[in-house]
């Protein structure tokens, strides 16, 4: 019997210095919420002194904020108590007695005496925990951030590569084009140059031995075929000119006013000497006779209409042009009555180096229209045709009215 008393004694002290020198706090309640022990763990977490706690409400070490709904959760606990740990997955605050308040877990058990439910609260204070959890979301946040800066940096990247991978593709297949045009500028003009090049040497031969003033009719037919040659050189050269500078995108629209009648006829005049015998250009206009317009875009447009109708037609046949200045626009009309264009290969009519299969042997680049169709282009304009075979070919030009003020690039 004694020994029994001296174990159920032993029990007793061991279980008292558990609750007195246990690290976590340890809190014992009774069904009305009253505290009725407290061991110093959990009188120094809270800031209480010894012995402060005993008899005051567990409300007490709640959060003014959570306190009403505590009670409701301490009444279901003490309904249907069972160990378990509180507030899973939640963020729980304790109050200090100072009112500080400080992050805690919590793990409730419970025990009866004499039919007397008593609630036991194991509390531990993670602070340190959190700071140290808050560091970890800091730096998970940070790094997330360092991702998704690098990642977007990455797409900029390869976004960057892919534009200058395709401006590269395209800047090759233009250098392409270009040294294609370039190549093919030495065989046309070695073919091309050879005939104006050969009248003129054969030409300046014979005016040499012309001498008497009996010959002058000899020596200015030699001279008029060595003016027609060199503007037939002349125009050949304009087109690969203009050709490049369009292909290289190094051209800009200069707006200028002028009298439109009288710039059209200064540019037909310039090709006196280009036209065959008996051919004639019948120019007429109607209209204002002020337009805006680049001048120079405008004199190459209607050389190389006039031009082609002359070469694609016989001798002693007129060509036709046509303005006519309305309240929005202008309308250029070049008429001829030669050789036409295949139906067939009309379509095909404003493509560079195109040569329709009637006029392989009539002298030309296959530029002209090319050019002429992308001077409309730049002008905002349009330009279409109408041509039937052996009959003879029109082309139509409209051009917008422009702002001087404007420079179209």
């Amino acid at each position: 019997m004694n020994t029994l008393k001296k174990n159920n004694s032993t029990k007793m002290e061991s279980s008292q210095a558990l609750f007195e020198f246990a690290t976590e706090g340890i809190i014992i309640s009774d069904s009305t919420g009253t505290i009725i022990r407290a061991n110093p763990s959990s009188e120094r977490l809270f800031g209480y002194n010894t012995g402060e706690l005993i008899n005051q409400k567990i409300e007490v070490l709640v959060p003014k904020r959570f306190s009403h709904s505590h009670e409701k959760h301490r009444d279901g606990y003490h309904q249907n108590p069972h160990p378990r740990s509180m507030g899973r997955g939640l963020d729980l605050y304790g109050k200090k007695k100072n009112g500080d308040e400080l992050p805690i877990e919590i793990s409730l058990s419970h025990y009866k005496v004499e039919e007397k439910q008593f609630v036991i609260a194991f509390i531990i204070d993670i602070s340190e925990r959190k700071i140290a959890d808050e560091k970890i979301k800091r730096s998970n946040a940070e790094l997330e951030l360092k991702v998704e800066e690098r990642t977007k940096i990455l797409k900029e990247t390869m976004y960057e590569l892919e534009a200058s991978k395709e401006e590269l593709s395209i800047a090759l297949e233009k250098e392409k084009d270009l040294n294609d045009m370039k190549s093919r500028f030495v065989t046309m003009a070695s073919h091309e140059f050879r005939t104006p090049l050969s009248t003129i040497l054969s030409s300046a031969s014979l005016i040499g031995k012309y001498k008497i003033s009996e010959e002058e009719d000899k020596r200015s037919k030699h001279v008029k075929r060595i003016k027609s040659a060199v503007s037939n050189m002349t125009l050949i050269l304009n087109d690969f000119l203009s050709a490049g500078k369009l292909e290289e995108g190094k051209i800009t629209v200069h707006l200028v006013a002028f009298n439109i009648e009288d710039y059209v006829n200064e540019s037909i005049s310039d090709l006196s000497n280009f036209l065959k015998a008996g051919q004639t250009v019948n120019y007429t206009h109607e209209g204002n006779e002020v337009f805006i317009c680049d001048k120079q875009f405008l004199k190459n447009s209607i050389i190389n209409l006039v031009s082609n109708a002359s070469k694609f037609s016989p001798e002693n046949k007129p060509i036709e042009v046509h303005t006519q200045v309305l309240p929005t626009e202008i309308k250029i009309t070049v008429k001829d009555h030669g050789i036409g264009i295949p139906a067939d290969e009309q379509k095909n009519l404003f493509e560079r180096f195109f040569r329709a299969k009637n006029a392989l042997n009539i002298q030309g680049t296959g530029l002209g229209l090319n050019i002429v169709a992308k001077y409309v282009e730049v002008l905002n304009g349009t330009i279409s045709f109408e041509s039937e075979l052996n009959k003879g070919t029109t082309f139509y030009i409209t051009l917008p009215h422009q702002d001087e003020n404007n420079t179209l690039n």
